[in-house]
């Protein structure tokens, strides 16, 4: 969270920081209340998660190496986010199909979100043509982008944003 406020990606424009978070509504998945092997199909935007912290990342493709260890490590930490007041979203190009087998095969229980044309990912500066670049952004309760990680490492990334998070929590 160190970039200066005004960035650039290679995805476009990044929001500013301290900035209303862009608002969204996409189709996806998101575990069943009933069990989370079976994901169920939902339609989630920005303002369902008023009033939380909102970790929304942008993740190439399901069930690749890289983007399955950083889901892994969402998962690890989800009762983490959940004690501070946040929730995790992931945002792939990927089909709502292919979310449904990939929460499923790995167990997650938290929504991912399908950005087959990448509009959304365009207005958080995370677009490749065809595929979503590796962002996160740390969203207040108030719909502020308090924080954001530029191209990604997957293996403990997870952890960098429940540290950050916690900065924000204990000031």
């Amino acid at each position: 969270w160190g970039w200066p406020k005004a960035a650039g990606a290679m995805g476009g424009e990044l929001p500013l920081l301290e900035a209303p978070a862009p608002a969204f509504q996409l189709a996806g998945v998101a575990p069943s209340s009933t069990s989370t092997s079976t994901p169920q199909d939902v339609t989630l935007s920005l303002e369902d998660f008023q009033g939380r912290w909102l970790v929304l990342y942008f993740y190439p493709k399901d069930f690749t190496s890289g983007c399955t260890l950083e889901a892994r490590g969402f998962q690890r930490d989800l009762a983490t986010f959940h004690q501070y007041q946040a929730e995790v979203v992931g945002i792939s190009t990927d089909s709502v199909d292919s979310h449904g087998s990939f929460c499923g095969a790995e167990g997650l229980a938290y929504p991912l979100l399908s950005d087959p044309n990448g509009t959304v990912c365009r207005q958080y500066g995370s677009w490749l043509p065809g595929t979503a670049l590796r962002h996160t952004f740390l969203i207040d309760p108030q719909g502020l982008i308090q924080a954001r990680w530029v191209a990604v490492r997957p293996l403990g990334h997870s952890q960098e944003v429940l540290t950050t998070l916690s900065g924000f929590l204990n000031t």
